[in-house]
């Protein structure tokens, strides 16, 4: 039964992203998580594949900064565009023209107000001025300048669509290129397509004068992004070309625009939905594959802009001031749009984030002069469905039965495959198929199998790992799992040691150092700390500011934890030597340590709230550990080791006798010690040094004050015998107290 329940919880992990992958594909759950990944997979693709080459055939009219500098700011005069367009047809013998823009209002820059003002007025009654008046008319009109330019040339406007705006419509629209009644006529249903309320397009005197325009309204996807643009828009029973396709048309002699009917589709009183939108021209037809929306995905083929490399770009004002050779474009179809930041059509795209939205059409047809385009067929959802089983099937079958390695490489052989088969039906027949999900079903299955095994067979050792692995060393941790029963976390009392260690000087320093600087010390000085308390099986409690708290004997115990804390110790001094070494090499300040040690029982576990908590130790044991450290500045020693640590640690130290205290809160005195380097040590000096306190405790002042005059003759640097100087100097004055004890209390933390 339970190999039963094993294998079944192992295929499980397969199943379960098999099947979110197949909901998510067949549309019964769509993942928001899974488009995304999707899209960015046609990023990928789409910039690793793109041919990025120059298409001579096509040039961008930009109305860029220098254009702007020299005609003037935007709206310019329609005069100027008018001068334009005749010097693209007359001098240039351009093909086509597709104009990237809308012109939505009048031009308010014309004569006409003040010559209407002069015929109601003082010449209203002058023969020979109401004789020219049509002529000065005409000449003052920039609007109908601009239309005579337009009339009868291969010219297509632009408009937008909107369904933002409360259907607000302004301008003209465009004839339809189909219509539900035309479509019915022809035993056609009408088809799905994107669709608007309100439009804002030409006014109607440009719009009279060329009759052929074009929307140029995005796709814009859930992430920000454009990636498709829509051939064909639903407005008010009529179907509307976008600017691409009307741009095409006008190239290819007038071609009609043919739908192409999914098969199947429109089923169940549903509109159809197109496969394709198709041009006809003399008995030839053209096939753009579409999508659902009657879009098509951009086949870039570059970084956009002037330096992208796909498009020849012009800038607009030397057109206008006429600095280009005499048919220097014939043959080319133009689009005139802008890049300039101040006029906003700049897009998200998958090759960049400011991509000229007038290069996504010169995109579009680039690809279909070339007679290609990317599509992602109809068949797509049933080829991500197949591709999901067999994949699916491939791993229950091989994942249960191979080791960590093999699945691994099974799993990277599926994604490999995937992603090579998807590239080359991308590169050599320009098909978009879905990547993204089954690769991400293969590695999540792959990934929930492999952590399912290893958490059924190591669930205790990564437990353990998961509760000390920050604490305690890696070799403390290696000990550990092979006999994890035997740890917990749970509170318990042991006898343990403590140590306090905090950084001397912190507060000097952090006033003459950046934060940057004092950051790096911090770090730099700790991991030294660090490497000297892990290395000697020491457990890393917290850090707080410039202290470091740790502890030995536990999670592990120790017999020897005293004698591991105070080589620690030894350790951090030379650390501390050592980095101020590199601070004088460097110029930098140098730093101090202080170093308190206390063994005692103490409680350790897991404490804190239900919000954070840590393996930590409490107790008095602990608090008097703290207060050693403290007492290190007093006795001009950066090392303060309890009598209990002394006596545990061992011989082989060069222990030298600091006082007997009794801190703050505590009734029993302590005796402190102060722990030297062995190489340092001077048996003489600690001789004499315990004779001194041999004659304090006999209260023989006049020896102790000889012996404390021959130390400070040797070390007058060292504070501990000048604090003593002091006191005894003191204690002279008093007479003989037989109860008298060598005891110094301490009244502050």
């Amino acid at each position: 039964m339970a190999h039963w329940l094993k294998l079944g919880l192992r295929l499980a992990t397969v199943l379960l992203p098999l099947l979110l992958a197949l909901m998510h594909a067949t549309g019964v759950q769509r993942l928001e998580l899974l488009t995304r990944l999707e899209a960015m997979a046609f990023d990928a693709r789409l910039l690793a594949l793109m041919p990025r080459t120059l298409d001579e055939r096509i040039v961008i009219l930009d109305i860029d900064e220098k254009s702007l500098a020299e005609i003037g700011h935007w709206p310019w005069s329609r005069n100027h565009l008018a001068q334009l367009v005749d010097r693209l047809f007359d001098e240039q013998q351009v093909a086509a023209l597709g104009v990237d823009i809308v012109f939505a209002e009048p031009d308010d820059r014309s004569g006409l107000g003040q010559l209407k003002a002069l015929a109601q007025g003082e010449l209203r009654d002058d023969p020979r001025f109401l004789a020219r008046l049509p002529e000065l008319a005409r000449r003052l009109d920039h609007d109908q300048r601009f239309a005579d330019a337009l009339r009868e040339r291969p010219v297509v406007l632009g408009y937008y669509f909107t369904a933002d705006r409360g259907a607000l419509r302004s301008g003209r629209l465009p004839a339809p290129v189909l219509t539900d009644d035309g479509l019915k006529a022809q035993g056609q249903a009408p088809f799905q397509a994107t669709a608007w309320d309100g439009f804002g397009s030409n006014i109607a005197k440009l719009a009279e004068a060329a009759p052929q325009a074009g929307f140029f309204n995005p796709v814009t996807d859930s992430d920000g992004v454009v990636r498709s643009l829509p051939l064909l828009a639903r407005h008010e029973g009529g179907y509307y070309e976008s600017l691409a396709l009307a741009l095409m048309r006008a190239v290819s002699g007038g071609a009609t625009v043919v739908p192409i009917p999914a098969p199947g589709s429109g089923g169940q009183g549903a509109a159809p939905v197109l496969a394709g939108v198709g041009l006809e021209l003399g008995g030839s037809r053209m096939s753009i594959a579409v999508d659902s929306r009657a879009a098509v995905l951009i086949p870039f083929r570059g970084p956009g802009g002037p330096q992208g490399g796909s498009f020849t770009y012009l800038s607009a004002a030397d057109v206008v001031k006429g600095r280009l050779a005499p048919e220097a474009l014939r043959d080319r179809i133009v689009l005139l749009g802008t890049t300039a930041p101040g006029l906003q059509d700049l897009r998200a795209t998958p090759v960049g984030e400011a991509y000229p939205g007038v290069e996504t059409h010169a995109n579009l047809l680039s690809a279909w002069l070339d007679g290609h385009s990317l599509v992602q067929p109809d068949y797509a959802v049933g080829y991500e469905v197949a591709v999901l089983l067999l994949g699916g099937v491939l791993l229950l079958v091989g994942l249960p039965r191979l080791s960590a390695w093999w699945s691994a490489v099974l799993a990277s052989a599926l994604v490999g495959t995937l992603v090579a088969l998807n590239l080359w039906l991308w590169g050599a027949h320009g098909l978009v198929l879905p990547v993204a999900t089954p690769a991400l079903m293969v590695v999540l299955a792959y990934v929930l199998h492999t952590s399912h095994a290893y958490f059924v067979e190591s669930r205790a050792k990564r437990e353990l790992a998961l509760l000390f692995g920050s604490y305690v060393p890696p070799e403390l941790v290696n000990e550990m799992v092979k006999a994890p029963e035997r740890y917990s976390m749970r509170a318990e009392e042991r006898e343990l040691t403590v140590m306090f260690s905090d950084m001397r000087g912190f507060t000097q320093l952090s006033e003459t150092m950046t934060a940057a600087d004092m950051q790096a010390l911090l770090n730099r000085v700790f991991s030294r700390l660090t490497q000297a308390i892990r290395q000697r099986r020491g457990t890393i409690d917290k850090y707080m500011g410039d202290c470091v708290m740790a502890f030995w004997g536990a999670p592990v115990p120790e017999a020897g934890h005293a004698r591991l804390a105070v080589l620690a110790a030894l350790a951090m001094r030379r650390a501390v030597t050592e980095v101020n070494d590199s601070h004088r090499a460097m110029g930098l300040p140098a730093i101090g340590m202080g170093v308190g040690l206390n063994t005692g029982t103490m409680c350790v576990g897991d404490m804190g709230s239900d919000l954070r908590r840590s393996y930590t130790v409490i107790g008095d044991a602990v608090n008097l550990g703290s207060r050693l450290e403290g007492l290190g500045k007093h006795y001009g020693v950066d090392i303060v080791v309890s009598d209990s640590t002394r006596e545990q640690a061992g011989d082989g130290f060069a222990w030298q006798e600091l006082d007997t205290v009794r801190v703050k809160g505590k009734d029993r005195a302590v005796t402190i010690y102060g722990v030297l380097d062995e190489d340092t040590a001077n048996g003489a000096e600690l001789a004499a040094w315990s004779l001194c306190l041999d004659a304090c405790r006999r209260q023989d002042w006049p020896q102790a004050q000889v012996l404390l005059a021959q130390l400070q003759r040797e070390q007058p640097a060292k504070r501990l015998y000048g604090l003593y100087a002091e006191r005894v100097a003191d204690w002279g004055q008093r007479p003989f107290d037989p109860d008298w004890q060598l005891v110094t209390n301490f009244e502050t933390k």
